[in-house]
């Protein structure tokens, strides 16, 4: 019974060709694992860069992907995102083929740029593909397989080349992982090249051409509430643990590397299990009820951080905080499956592109602030970074308890639930009156 369960949670219903295409989506995120946990480790021990230098390539990388979206977004809106998609992963490809034969800054400066503007437009074309892809009521299931595939890719790919490194720590093993990253991106092109149809842009899309630009996006007042609360959530639910938790918990607990890298596996293993089954649970709900309950969680477990450092063994700390990070894992689940088929829900047909590139976008900003704003709290008091999160995401929690209605549901949520009181009384009415239609008829024909 339990396997079968397990079983039906994992079914997500989609078609054979998002699949494959999450399956490619993997495999890339794969070669992106292969390279993340050293990438400042290649270009100062073994290029000879500084630490400064090699940080502020990442960060060009990251820039550039940031830069490149809202273009993207707008090219999407006039083309097919099945050409875009194909050139983002080649450029990618080209630029980390690149980075495993730098000697100099500028040359590594220059792999970032490529292949950061491969990322930035690859990463558009590649959500909106799916979107376009798959039906309204199949959106929530496709995010979750494509978070499936982030994390399983990213684990497995940092821990094979974990082995990796530590069994040949030499120059040519670090230029293999990143020609292997390369190659997955050019496998990911071949594979939308090859499975994917061409199809012309929609008649919904021309026919919205007066309201382009991202002009008629900013008078959505709505999508851009919800844009700044994600990226408070982001900062919250995601860069807090995966950024300042393992500085604060070596610092301040018994917790020692090994364990840190345990609590970060208990993590990334319970999405990967538990989010496609999330998805069936989060349906049955209202998408404001499930943000409120991600915030909710987010903030209980940054609570749960501020114990651990009164635990002298290393054993219950190291417990306490897996436990911290399955919450954190929780929230995850239930916050990816609502974030990003609510900003399709949003989307106008010709301006998806612009939609998914903005929506990108604050995830890239939550990211790369999250790190900055928690440096800077841990820096001055290490507890109120714990407690001051948990205040934010507590109160973004009874902002959505009180939004009402304000956050559309999905078509197919509001076909099997009624809305409001309202819709509750008329089809009570309505099942009154046809039980009263039904009686007077059977009188009828018995007289």
């Amino acid at each position: 019974m339990i396997r079968l369960n397990l079983a039906r949670g994992w079914r997500t219903g989609l078609p054979r060709l998002v699949l494959l295409l999450q399956a490619g989506n993997a495999v890339s995120f794969f070669g992106y694992g292969l390279i993340l946990p050293f990438e400042i480790i290649y270009l100062h021990q073994f290029r000879g860069f500084a630490t400064a230098t090699a940080g502020l390539v990442l960060g060009a990388i990251l820039g550039t992907a940031a830069l490149v979206t809202p273009p993207s977004g707008a090219l999407l809106d006039h083309f097919p995102p099945k050409p875009v998609l194909i050139a983002g992963n080649l450029t990618s490809a080209l630029g980390y083929a690149g980075f495993a034969f730098v000697d100099r800054p500028w040359q590594a400066f220059a792999c970032a740029v490529v292949g950061g503007a491969g990322i930035g437009a690859a990463r558009v074309a590649n959500q909106t593909l799916l979107i376009t892809l798959v039906t309204p009521e199949q959106r929530a299931a496709s995010f979750a397989l494509g978070r499936v595939g982030l994390n399983l890719g990213l684990g497995s790919g940092a821990t094979v080349a974990g082995f990796i490194v530590a069994s040949a720590q030499h120059l040519r093993s670090f230029q293999a992982l990143y020609l292997f990253d390369a190659i997955t991106y050019a496998a990911l092109a071949l594979i939308v090249l090859a499975i994917v149809p061409n199809r012309r842009a929609a008649a919904a899309a021309r026919a919205g051409a007066a309201e382009r630009g991202f002009r008629a996006v900013a008078r959505d007042r709505r999508f851009l509430i919800v844009l700044a609360v994600n990226v408070v959530l982001i900062i919250v639910g995601y860069t807090l643990f995966s950024n300042i938790l393992p500085p604060f918990v070596k610092a301040h607990t018994r917790v020692g590397p090994g364990a840190i890298g345990i609590i970060f596996l208990f993590n990334t293993s319970f999405i990967v299990i538990a989010q496609l089954p999330a998805t069936r649970v989060v349906k049955r709900i209202r998408r404001a009820q499930a943000f409120a309950a991600a915030s909710a969680l987010w903030a209980i477990a940054l609570l749960g951080v501020l114990p651990a450092t009164l635990i002298h063994s290393e054993l219950g700390a190291a417990a306490l905080l897996a436990g911290v990070a399955t919450v954190f894992a929780v929230g995850e689940c239930v916050h990816a499956v609502v974030f990003g088929p609510l900003v399709a829900d949003l989307a106008p047909p010709h301006l998806l592109g612009r939609y998914i590139s903005l929506f990108s976008l604050t995830s890239t900003g939550g990211l790369a602030l999250g790190p900055a704003i928690g440096g800077a709290v841990l820096a001055i008091s290490p507890d109120a970074v714990w407690w001051g999160g948990a205040l934010v995401a507590a109160v973004i929690a009874a902002g959505f308890l009180l939004s009402g209605d304000r956050i559309p549901e999905p078509l197919a949520w509001k076909q099997v639930s009624p809305t409001s009181k309202k819709d509750l009384a008329r089809r009570r009415k309505r099942l009154i009156d046809a039980g009263m239609r039904t009686w007077y008829g059977s009188r009828i024909r018995q007289s």
